[in-house]
């Protein structure tokens, strides 16, 4: 079971990180990526890490913004967010993918993705 935490209203320009926890599943094994999806529009992706723990990801809109890490120890992948934007409003998912080779050719692809979490939802005012 997977579980992303840590959204919540902040205003443009400050920061959020937030946290993915799996339980049943040891994430150094998968693919993980955070999704995300804005009201009235599609999923899509936003940052992901092939499971060695690089190369990482991100979408060309929070490039430079947002960071994706993970704490093997703890079991738990980090999208830190910073710069925020009304744009980035969203609810956010994490999901784990395989260890398929290529990752990337396919890193942005939800379809490729086996485990969804419940998602988080971060608002950002302007």
């Amino acid at each position: 079971q997977l579980q992303a935490s840590g959204g919540g209203l902040v205003q443009a320009g400050g920061s959020l990180r937030l946290s993915c926890t799996a339980s049943g599943h040891t994430l150094s094994s998968y693919a993980v990526a955070w999704f995300r999806q804005a009201p009235g529009k599609q999923r899509e992706f936003v940052a992901g890490i092939r499971w060695t723990g690089s190369p990482t990801y991100y979408a060309d809109s929070v490039n430079g913004r947002l960071t994706i890490s993970r704490d093997n120890i703890k079991n738990t992948n980090y999208l830190q967010m910073n710069d925020l934007k009304p744009e980035d409003t969203a609810v956010y998912y994490c999901a784990l993918g395989p260890r398929l080779v290529n990752y990337r050719t396919w890193y942005y692809q939800d379809h490729m993705y086996d485990y969804w979490g419940q998602g988080t939802l971060v608002t950002v005012s302007s």
